[in-house]
């Protein structure tokens, strides 16, 4: 299993090109692709994703929410925010989710480096 972050959907959906795109289309066609909840919610925010997209989004395997995954993840944020780097909120949650199930994550997002430290995996 492999998660993606939106950013990295967002490139393989509009056509762009990158390590990152050529990884995920690897992993959709090998069924490996997984999302965490919040990427699906980020993704059905925007007013003009196609039906036809939001279909083959919502076949896509769901990484779980665990038991204490909230406060795992507002700890996780504390101590990012402590070192005074950037943790948006989405980024923590998606960070979290991964880090639960222990998948890397594919990003363009260079803000992910930050969870580094607390073992979150990316790739490429």
């Amino acid at each position: 299993m492999i998660a993606v972050d939106s950013s990295s959907w967002l490139a393989y959906l509009s056509g762009a090109t990158g390590r990152d795109v050529e990884v995920l289309d690897l992993a959709v066609s090998q069924e490996q692709a997984v999302l965490p909840p919040v990427v699906l919610a980020e993704l059905f925010s925007d007013p003009k994703l196609p039906a036809k997209t939001a279909q083959r989004l919502k076949e896509l395997p769901l990484l779980e929410v665990l038991d204490g995954y909230w406060e795992r993840a507002g700890s996780l944020r504390s101590r990012v925010l402590a070192r005074g780097w950037r943790a948006r909120l989405a980024d923590c949650l998606i960070a979290q989710s991964c880090l639960d199930h222990d998948v890397p994550l594919i990003t363009r997002d260079s803000d992910f480096g930050h969870f580094v430290p607390a073992g979150l995996k990316l790739f490429p």
